[in-house]
């Protein structure tokens, strides 16, 4: 036995001194269902690593005791905290030091990665000698901290670059993309692949064995860290990120890239050092901050999914863009699905479309066939009276699904639930005549389906809380965000969207051109501007909305989206306010002395962020992190700002409605501004 561990009992470690001389470490973190890196977990790392240091063993595994994965990553919610008391400088050095006298044990090392290993456990992974890696298709290794507005700070960008090359590690941190075990093997990261079932035996092996890398992998590992390749791989790493993401919106990539190209040719203390001191910094700034937040946030959103969905068997009635691509998208996640529409011609665009979804999202072309089987073409409805779940997605016409749902409603099961995707009418509006109205809801999903990952569960005042639990637990299992929100006009996204699509038409007709409007959106964050927006939506569809909201909301509608000529509908017919070629916006050039307004891009946020004011004043969502998530994933408004309420706080509310006077007086009471300004979670501390 080794003298370091007589007596010792640990709380999150267990040691197993095995008879021929190697010691497997196995987390299991106590009260925990995963394992993440707290600091009581890294500590009681650091004083196990110090005695097997004072008594070498022959060499060391360390490997999960979790059927869940190896380790998820550091423990966020004790970041936040750290964040909170200035101690993130220290937190980061102790996860350097641990690790760093891991590395530098006076024996072979080697982790035994199965399930997911991400950030703190893929750096943990890194500082041993070796890694092998389970053949099962959950095994994910990754280091997605750029997601979060910092970058890896416990090693894992000083050593990582060392290892397999600048090219493939840069990539691995800038896009925070997972890697199955073979792909990390073919990059050299993972030194060998094994079953699940003899995973520790061929970490064993590997110890005794030991692995020499291809000279071609370390020749290149060594290549592109010099300080040439640095000088010139750093500035085309920057131009890559620039085409995705500014500078001044998200630093992380920006600060990784020229961390590695100042210190990636020093020792391994000083390029910690280095690492260290950005991240810091990077975790003191806003958007990380925001973005951790909004981690946060999808984590609340999927524990609203609850258990596991009762709903097998999807009947959806319209087979339009939105229809057809609901449909194909259950089908994708698994759900028998029944697509019902008046005619087959309108089906058939839908069942290719679909096809076009499985073979880009189903890599095993033998798996296709078995995907694209469970979405069959209905024409008569016959699966209404077998689903588990009916979703009415037909024209925004409340008189026309009154009509539907009196027709679908005897056929349905006594357990089966009714939605409607309606983008904007009142749900009150919609229940009249339904025998069972707490089995009726909204279930409001967003455009591209595949693409956008909030649903909007709609309530009205006879839903039952069940329905509720039922439809969020099958969003979860679509992999989408629900968010339950009232039933009032728009809802919540289109309610708060609706205005800023409306200016950016006002504006537009006022004469500034379109690439002119959707660059001063872009600038502040927006993923795409709102005239490319309402084209991609469809002028059509955003007339409609516009016909609902425009009279609650009290604002005008212009002539453009109040009368659409066929075949000019946006995107979807190749013409709209652009011309679209490919899939892409052909947008006109501005002449170069065009100056915009200066007060351009206040006229498109200020109306969302009043509207957003409005919507919490009224209870669209149950608190303000509801509706910024909401928005966040339903609009894409910009993550770094960490969603509309807490921009308000960060910029100041009482700022904000002085804006919205000038803008008031300069053009028009739509900018006065809206019930709710004076709420006090406006002026609460930005969490």
């Amino acid at each position: 036995m080794l003298s370091g561990f007589d007596g010792l009992r640990f709380t999150h470690w267990q040691a197993e001194i095995r008879d021929d001389g190697f010691v497997v470490l196995a987390l299991d973190r106590r009260d925990s269902p995963v394992n993440a890196m707290s600091q009581d977990v890294l500590l009681e790392l650091g004083d196990i690593v110090e005695r097997l240091a004072i008594d070498p063993p022959k060499g060391v595994v360390v490997r999960s005791a979790k059927a869940a994965g190896f380790i998820a990553g550091a423990d966020l919610k004790e970041f936040q905290e750290f964040d909170r008391r200035g101690t993130v400088n220290d937190a980061i050095r102790r996860g350097q030091s641990t690790y760093q006298k891991l590395a530098e044990l006076p024996c072979p090392t080697v982790a035994a990665i199965h399930g997911h290993c991400l950030g703190g456990g893929t750096e943990l992974a890194l500082a041993c000698r070796y890694r092998v890696a389970s053949s099962d298709p959950s095994t994910r290794i990754g280091l997605p901290e750029t997601q979060l507005g910092i970058f890896p700070g416990w090693g894992g960008s000083a050593r990582l670059p060392r290892l397999v090359g600048a090219p493939a590690a840069m990539d691995m941190m800038l896009t925070g993309r997972t890697l199955s075990a073979s792909a990390a093997r073919g990059i050299g990261l993972v030194d060998k692949v094994a079953a699940p079932a003899v995973l520790v035996d061929a970490a064993i092996s590997l110890l005794q064995s030991g692995v020499t890398r291809p000279f071609g992998q370390r020749a290149t590992a060594w290549a592109t860290n010099t300080w040439l390749a640095r000088r010139i791989l750093a500035p085309q790493m920057a131009k890559q990120v620039a085409r995705k993401a500014k500078k001044e919106h998200y630093p992380a990539p920006y600060a990784l890239i020229s961390t590695w190209e100042r210190s990636g040719g020093s020792g391994i203390q000083a390029r910690l050092d280095a690492e260290r001191r950005a991240v810091v910094k990077l975790a003191g700034g806003p958007t990380a901050r925001n973005l951790i937040r909004i981690f946060f946030l999808t984590e609340r959103l999927k524990a609203l999914g609850g258990k596991a969905s009762d709903i097998r068997h999807v009947h959806v009635v319209g087979a339009g863009v939105m229809g057809g691509d609901i449909a194909a998208w259950a089908a994708y996640k698994g759900f028998d699905v029944t697509l019902q529409d008046r005619e087959q011609r309108f089906i058939d665009p839908a069942m290719a479309r679909a096809q076009a979804l499985f073979e880009k999202k189903v890599k095993d072309p033998a798996r296709r066939p078995e995907v694209a089987a469970r979405l069959k073409p209905d024409l008569a409805g016959d699966g209404v009276a077998s689903a588990d779940l009916v979703i009415e997605a037909i024209i925004e016409n409340p008189e026309a699904k009154r009509e539907l749902y009196q027709a679908l409603e005897p056929r349905l099961k006594a357990d089966a639930l009714l939605t409607t995707n309606t983008s904007s009418i009142p749900l009150d509006e919609l229940r009249e005549h339904i025998a069972q109205p707490a089995r009726f809801a909204g279930l409001h999903y967003f455009n591209p389906v595949a693409q956008m990952p909030l649903v909007e569960i709609i309530h009205h005042d006879r839903m039952a809380p069940e329905t509720e639990q039922r439809l969020a637990a099958f969003c979860k299992a679509l992999g989408k965000f629900p968010v339950p929100v009232a039933g009032t006009p728009g809802f919540l996204v289109n309610r708060v969207l609706f205005p800023y699509m409306l200016e950016a038409a006002t504006a537009y007709a006022e004469g500034i051109p379109g690439p002119v409007i959707d660059r001063a959106a872009v600038k502040f964050g927006m993923p795409m501007g709102p005239i490319e927006l309402l084209d991609t939506v469809g002028l059509d569809v955003a007339a409609s909305v516009g016909r609902e909201l425009a009279p609650f909301l009290g604002l005008q509608i212009p002539a453009a989206l109040a009368a659409v000529e066929p075949g000019k509908r946006g995107k979807k017919d190749g013409q709209g306010i652009y011309k679209w070629e490919n899939g892409r916006a052909v947008k006109p050039e501005v002449a170069r002395e065009y100056q915009a307004p200066s007060d351009l891009e206040d006229r498109l946020i200020l109306p969302l962020l009043n509207e957003a004011v409005a919507c919490l004043h009224d209870g669209v969502v149950a608190d303000a992190d509801l509706l910024d998530a909401g928005v966040i994933f339903g609009t894409g408004f910009a993550p770094f700002r960490g969603g509309p309420i807490q921009h308000v706080r960060a910029t100041g509310a009482d700022a904000l409605v002085e804006k919205l006077r000038t803008l008031q007086a300069r053009h028009g009471d739509r900018f006065a501004p809206r019930p709710g300004w004076d709420m006090p979670v406006l002026r609460a501390p930005i969490a």
